[in-house]
């Protein structure tokens, strides 16, 4: 089969829907096809749909078997419904067959249900296991808690955190320091261990 290629120029915010779930919209597409190869590229306001997964962005390739690998550069925003995750960041990948979502420059996660918000400098989130790994200036929030570190590992479902890489928790008054910061967010239960230090204020919950 021969490789066809389409230049779709007249189309302004052109949607179509895929099998398998995918919709997408922008103001320009290009795209082309063949036995081993599906590429098509959006650009101006673009946009993309999954079953349980949006994405806005400057610009947005799909390639792959089925289109199941989803790259967004400049101003990326978007929304998981399945784990209940919105975000922004200035580049996104996504492989919808592995569920391996990895975040780039300036990333903000916000996971609503549980009211956890963090930013970092990279976050490759694996929609499998519901874990992401933080990495470069980590800044975490939750309640009255602020916790910051180098590397961090975020369990959803086990509502835990895991910091390494001078890890600080500062919750109300209290400052807590240590090599590794093992903090549960739904009981509030902090382990420190290796070069532990910290201060705590009398009164302070």
């Amino acid at each position: 089969m021969k490789k066809t290629t389409a230049v779709l120029l007249f189309f302004l915010l052109f949607s179509m829907t895929f099998p398998e779930a995918i919709s997408f919209k922008a103001s320009r597409m290009t795209g082309n096809a063949g036995e081993n190869k599906q590429l098509t590229e959006l650009s101006g306001n673009a946009w993309v749909k999954t079953t349980d997964m949006e994405i806005y962005a400057d610009k947005i390739t799909l390639s792959g078997n089925d289109y199941e690998k989803v790259v967004a550069e400049g101003n990326v925003r978007g929304e998981d419904t399945k784990s209940g995750f919105s975000f922004s960041c200035g580049r996104l990948t996504f492989n919808r067959n592995s569920g391996i979502a990895r975040l780039q420059d300036d990333v903000a996660l916000d996971d609503k249900p549980n009211e956890v918000k963090a930013t970092a400098g990279i976050i490759e989130y694996d929609r499998t296991t519901e874990t992401a790994v933080l990495q470069i200036n980590i800044k975490l929030e939750q309640k009255n808690s602020v916790c910051t570190s180098a590397l961090a590992v975020y369990r959803k479902n086990e509502q835990t955190l895991e910091m390494n890489g001078n890890p600080v928790v500062v919750r109300g008054k209290d400052t807590f320091r240590a090599q590794t910061i093992f903090f549960d967010l739904e009981t509030q239960e902090i382990v420190l261990d290796g070069r532990v230090s910290g201060t705590v204020t009398e009164g302070e919950n």
